[in-house]
Protein backbone atom coordinates (compact mmCIF):
# COMPACT_ATOMS: atom_id res chain seq x y z
CA UNK A 1 0.00 0.00 0.00
CA UNK A 2 0.96 3.40 -1.02
CA UNK A 3 1.70 6.08 1.79
CA UNK A 4 -0.65 8.23 -0.11
CA UNK A 5 -3.38 5.68 0.14
CA UNK A 6 -2.50 5.11 3.39
CA UNK A 7 -2.92 8.73 4.49
CA UNK A 8 -5.99 9.52 2.51
CA UNK A 9 -7.69 6.55 4.30
CA UNK A 10 -6.79 7.98 7.73
CA UNK A 11 -7.92 10.94 6.93
CA UNK A 12 -11.33 9.63 5.90
CA UNK A 13 -11.94 8.25 8.79
CA UNK A 14 -11.32 10.64 11.43
CA UNK A 15 -13.49 12.03 13.98
CA UNK A 16 -13.86 15.53 12.39
CA UNK A 17 -14.90 14.45 9.18
CA UNK A 18 -17.65 12.93 9.77
CA UNK A 19 -19.03 15.36 12.96
CA UNK A 20 -21.03 17.11 10.84
CA UNK A 21 -22.97 14.56 9.66
CA UNK A 22 -23.05 12.45 13.35
CA UNK A 23 -24.25 15.93 14.56
CA UNK A 24 -27.38 15.63 11.85
CA UNK A 25 -28.03 12.60 12.60
CA UNK A 26 -28.46 13.25 16.20
CA UNK A 27 -30.86 15.90 15.74
CA UNK A 28 -32.82 14.02 13.19
CA UNK A 29 -32.85 11.14 15.47
CA UNK A 30 -33.71 13.66 18.20
CA UNK A 31 -36.39 14.83 16.44
CA UNK A 32 -37.75 11.44 14.84
CA UNK A 33 -36.29 8.68 16.94
CA UNK A 34 -38.22 5.54 17.28
CA UNK A 35 -41.77 7.45 17.51
CA UNK A 36 -41.27 7.73 13.52
CA UNK A 37 -40.48 4.04 13.06
CA UNK A 38 -43.57 2.86 15.47
CA UNK A 39 -45.52 5.20 13.64
CA UNK A 40 -44.65 3.63 10.23
CA UNK A 41 -45.19 -0.47 12.01
CA UNK A 42 -48.68 0.93 12.99
CA UNK A 43 -49.30 2.13 9.90
CA UNK A 44 -47.81 -0.78 8.02
CA UNK A 45 -49.47 -3.98 9.91
CA UNK A 46 -52.74 -2.00 10.11
CA UNK A 47 -52.72 -1.58 6.51
CA UNK A 48 -52.50 -5.08 6.10
CA UNK A 49 -55.27 -6.53 8.43
CA UNK A 50 -57.56 -3.38 7.13
CA UNK A 51 -57.14 -4.89 3.81
CA UNK A 52 -57.97 -8.04 4.76
CA UNK A 53 -60.97 -7.36 7.11
CA UNK A 54 -62.35 -5.21 4.00
CA UNK A 55 -61.65 -8.62 1.81
CA UNK A 56 -64.58 -10.15 4.65
CA UNK A 57 -67.30 -7.41 4.12
CA UNK A 58 -69.82 -6.35 1.69
CA UNK A 59 -70.65 -2.88 2.65
CA UNK A 60 -70.04 -1.36 6.09
CA UNK A 61 -70.15 -4.34 8.04
CA UNK A 62 -72.00 -7.11 5.95
CA UNK A 63 -69.69 -10.48 6.87
CA UNK A 64 -71.49 -12.28 3.21
CA UNK A 65 -72.18 -15.90 3.08
CA UNK A 66 -68.47 -16.48 0.87
CA UNK A 67 -67.06 -15.16 3.45
CA UNK A 68 -68.45 -17.94 6.29
CA UNK A 69 -68.04 -20.71 3.34
CA UNK A 70 -64.36 -19.20 3.04
CA UNK A 71 -63.81 -20.02 7.00
CA UNK A 72 -65.49 -23.02 6.84
CA UNK A 73 -63.09 -24.49 4.10
CA UNK A 74 -60.04 -22.74 3.45
CA UNK A 75 -60.02 -21.18 6.74
CA UNK A 76 -61.75 -23.76 9.25
CA UNK A 77 -60.67 -23.52 12.76
CA UNK A 78 -60.56 -26.65 14.99
CA UNK A 79 -62.66 -25.13 17.77
CA UNK A 80 -64.73 -22.27 16.22
CA UNK A 81 -67.48 -22.70 14.12
CA UNK A 82 -67.07 -20.45 10.67
CA UNK A 83 -69.91 -18.07 11.38
CA UNK A 84 -68.30 -17.64 14.73
CA UNK A 85 -64.81 -16.91 13.46
CA UNK A 86 -65.65 -15.38 10.15
CA UNK A 87 -67.26 -12.10 12.08
CA UNK A 88 -64.56 -12.42 15.31
CA UNK A 89 -61.71 -12.67 12.23
CA UNK A 90 -63.54 -9.47 10.35
CA UNK A 91 -64.42 -7.65 13.41
CA UNK A 92 -60.80 -7.63 15.01
CA UNK A 93 -59.05 -6.55 11.59
CA UNK A 94 -61.32 -3.54 11.27
CA UNK A 95 -61.44 -2.39 15.44
CA UNK A 96 -57.85 -3.43 16.04
CA UNK A 97 -56.31 -1.70 12.99
CA UNK A 98 -58.30 1.28 13.35
CA UNK A 99 -57.00 1.76 16.89
CA UNK A 100 -53.08 1.03 15.66
CA UNK A 101 -53.60 3.96 13.15
CA UNK A 102 -54.78 6.01 15.84
CA UNK A 103 -52.30 4.83 18.41
CA UNK A 104 -54.77 3.90 20.60
CA UNK A 105 -54.26 0.94 23.02
CA UNK A 106 -51.08 0.13 20.92
CA UNK A 107 -49.90 -2.52 22.87
CA UNK A 108 -53.28 -4.39 22.99
CA UNK A 109 -54.47 -4.04 19.43
CA UNK A 110 -50.43 -5.33 18.33
CA UNK A 111 -50.71 -8.11 20.62
CA UNK A 112 -54.37 -9.40 19.28
CA UNK A 113 -53.25 -9.04 15.88
CA UNK A 114 -50.39 -10.87 16.52
CA UNK A 115 -52.44 -13.58 18.26
CA UNK A 116 -54.41 -13.89 15.40
CA UNK A 117 -51.26 -14.06 13.07
CA UNK A 118 -50.07 -17.78 15.47
CA UNK A 119 -53.72 -18.94 14.94
CA UNK A 120 -52.95 -18.15 10.92
CA UNK A 121 -49.65 -19.93 11.18
CA UNK A 122 -50.70 -22.62 13.24
CA UNK A 123 -53.76 -23.94 11.72
CA UNK A 124 -54.47 -22.00 8.26
CA UNK A 125 -51.15 -21.40 6.33
CA UNK A 126 -48.77 -22.74 8.43
CA UNK A 127 -46.27 -22.80 5.19
CA UNK A 128 -47.02 -18.89 4.91
CA UNK A 129 -44.41 -18.46 8.04
CA UNK A 130 -42.09 -15.65 6.20
CA UNK A 131 -44.78 -13.66 5.72
CA UNK A 132 -46.08 -14.33 9.31
CA UNK A 133 -42.65 -13.38 10.76
CA UNK A 134 -42.53 -10.09 8.82
CA UNK A 135 -46.11 -9.19 10.72
CA UNK A 136 -44.45 -10.07 13.92
CA UNK A 137 -41.81 -8.20 13.61
CA UNK A 138 -43.41 -5.06 12.88
CA UNK A 139 -45.88 -5.99 15.61
CA UNK A 140 -43.37 -7.00 18.47
CA UNK A 141 -41.37 -3.64 19.01
CA UNK A 142 -45.22 -1.69 18.80
CA UNK A 143 -46.17 -4.55 22.11
CA UNK A 144 -42.89 -3.94 24.18
CA UNK A 145 -42.49 0.00 23.24
CA UNK A 146 -46.21 1.41 22.65
CA UNK A 147 -47.08 3.83 20.31
CA UNK A 148 -44.66 6.23 20.53
CA UNK A 149 -44.66 9.97 20.89
CA UNK A 150 -47.14 10.52 17.51
CA UNK A 151 -49.94 8.12 19.26
CA UNK A 152 -53.21 8.68 20.91
CA UNK A 153 -51.61 6.36 23.86
CA UNK A 154 -49.08 8.98 24.83
CA UNK A 155 -51.68 12.28 24.73
CA UNK A 156 -53.94 9.89 26.94
CA UNK A 157 -50.97 8.19 29.29
CA UNK A 158 -51.93 4.86 28.50
CA UNK A 159 -48.81 2.69 29.08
Amino acid sequence: MTRGIEMEMVASATPARRRPLDRLAEKLGAILGPSLLLAIQRLGIAAVFFQSGRTKVEGIFTIPDTTIELFRTEYALPLLPPEVAAYMAAGAEHIFSILLVLGLLTRLSAGALLGMTLVIQVFVYPDAWPTHLSWAGLMLPLIAMGGGKWSLDRLLKIP
